[in-house]
């Protein structure tokens, strides 16, 4: 096990450092395959990255990317489906081929097929060089709730009330949240070389503390990554705010 926890001020600086690592992970390796992931903790990110490219130059036209999950029945015009998302939010505003971009197809006739081809997907392009993370305030990774097993491939979930509840805000109402999602499972996430885990506000504090606790069970999905050989967690001050200070822990390679 290997886990660097970075402790920033602030949204603004997890963002900055998330996409620094990023930007050189691409610049080490023009062909590298990032997994991405959505929603409001990614889009600072996401802005930075674009500002770089604007700026900078930094290419991504050798990059694949692969990303965490998707909406069933939600189709990809769908303001609220996530190949919308990031399409607006990133690849839009990079050089990025457009087909090298993957989500999965939360139309599929066949949402199993639509599992096992996404993990085909994922070995064709050669694995997962870089996967960014959120964490769910029950600590889920991806849409794989708890008691979600450590062995799962991708797959269709059932989203839990509180992760429903969460994400309602995008939407108009509660009941126009999709009620299932594909998601890459957690054995998925862990076969990525390297894994980058975000976390602000203080909203997730509880999530993080008992992350950070060590203690590995399907009850919390995200203490998976303790099985993880490299990790980085980027958390804001929020986000620690139920950790003693002379408990948050650093351990690197």
């Amino acid at each position: 096990m290997a886990i660097m926890l970075l402790e920033v001020a602030d949204y603004a600086e997890m963002s900055r450092q998330a996409a620094d690592i990023i930007i050189k992970q691409v610049k080490e390796k023009p062909t590298a395959v990032l997994g991405l992931a959505t929603g409001s903790t990614m889009l600072g990110v996401y802005r930075e990255l674009a500002a770089d490219h604007r700026q900078n130059g930094t290419s991504y036209r050798l990059v694949r990317t692969v990303n965490l999950d998707e909406y069933v029945g939600l189709g990809p015009d769908h303001p609220n489906s996530y190949r919308h998302y990031m399409n607006e939010h990133l690849f839009s505003k990079l050089d990025i081929p457009l087909h090298e971009t993957h989500v999965p197809n939360g139309l599929a006739a066949d949402l199993d097929e639509e599992c096992r081809r996404y993990e085909r997907l994922i070995d064709e392009v050669g694995g997962i060089d870089l996967q960014l993370l959120g964490i769910g305030c029950n600590g889920h990774i991806g849409f794989n709730e708890p008691g979600t097993p450590f062995s799962s491939a991708t797959h269709v979930v059932e989203l839990a009330a509180s992760t429903r509840k969460a994400n309602a805000r995008f939407f108009p109402s509660l009941d126009a949240v999709p009620r299932q999602a594909i998601t890459m499972g957690i054995a998925t996430i862990l076969r990525s070389r390297r894994i980058l885990l975000l976390a602000s506000g203080e909203e997730k504090a509880e999530a993080m503390a008992r992350l950070l606790e060590g203690v590995v069970t399907p009850d919390l999905p995200a203490s998976a990554l303790h099985l993880h050989p490299d990790v980085t967690i980027i958390a804001d001050r929020e986000a620690l705010s139920l950790i003693p200070k002379e408990k948050r822990w650093v351990d690197a390679p």
